[in-house]
């Protein structure tokens, strides 16, 4: 999977940006976004379809050809301008499926976070955490309200998916499971996505584990010295006071620092 957001749609942490990464005297340097779709599809001649949008994203997939084992799949959904990025499989399909009230319809696991972000923009409040913790099995799904402008992504906590992000050299985010083409695409700011974490547009970045405690940075530092991203990771003493509901359906991941 490949997802690419300027910076109006996508606020990932500051510390994802690595200094000097952009253009400067160190190397590798980050590409434009449109240099990097052209990779990834380089990198899946065969299977790889994606969809631009006027707004300043890119999405796409590689297809079920480029599956990294039998038991994960890789889905491409789109329903009422809401796109879904989804690889890997949830366990408890059928389940789900119930609960969302999809039963009799062709549901699949895109699907079906398709209808749970549209349950949690237009009927909340939901927490958003307690819904991805619902999910059970190995995934990572990169969600695009292209109406609304925002973006959701998560993995699971159990690692077994790789997950990378990282900044293009005009700032866009850039979400993929192909280590490579992220790697190549962001430079130096690029880093592994935190298992058991979500991120939103609007939210940043939270554990959907530990929703009470906050994300903390850790620098990334190269063989050669240099800054290079973060890694992320949940500051298991800080605490909150309270979780507030969540009731806006412009920012429903939103909760207090």
């Amino acid at each position: 999977m490949l997802a690419i957001f300027r910076k109006g749609l996508a606020h990932p942490p500051e510390e994802l940006n690595s200094p000097g990464a952009h253009g400067g005297i160190k190397k590798p340097a980050a590409k434009q976004p449109h240099e990097i779709l052209r990779d990834f599809q380089s990198s899946h001649p065969t299977t790889a379809f994606s969809a631009t949008f006027s707004g300043g994203a890119a999405i796409a997939s590689a297809g079920n050809g480029a599956r990294p084992s039998l038991f994960h799949q890789r889905l491409f959904c789109c329903v009422d301008d809401v796109y879904c990025i989804f690889v890997g499989r949830l366990d408890n399909l059928s389940s789900l499926v119930r609960q969302y009230g999809l039963c009799g319809k062709n549901s699949d696991e895109a699907v079906l976070l398709i209808q749970a972000y549209r349950t949690l923009r237009d009927r909340g409040p939901y927490p958003a955490d307690q819904v991805v913790k619902d999910l059970a099995g190995s995934f990572a799904f990169v969600i695009f309200d292209n109406r609304a402008g925002s973006v959701f992504a998560a993995l699971s906590a159990d690692g077994e998916i790789p997950l990378y992000w990282g900044i293009a050299s005009e700032g866009s985010v850039v979400i993929s499971d192909d280590v490579e083409v992220a790697k190549g695409g962001c430079g130096k700011s690029f880093a592994p996505f935190p298992p058991g974490c979500m991120f939103h547009s609007d939210g940043g970045l939270k554990s959907f584990e530990r929703p009470m405690n906050k994300m903390k940075a850790m620098p990334r530092v190269d063989s050669e010295g240099a800054m290079c991203g973060a890694f992320f990771r949940v500051d298991s003493c800080t605490k909150l006071n309270s979780m507030p509901r969540v009731g806006s359906a412009a920012n429903w991941t939103s909760m207090a620092d």
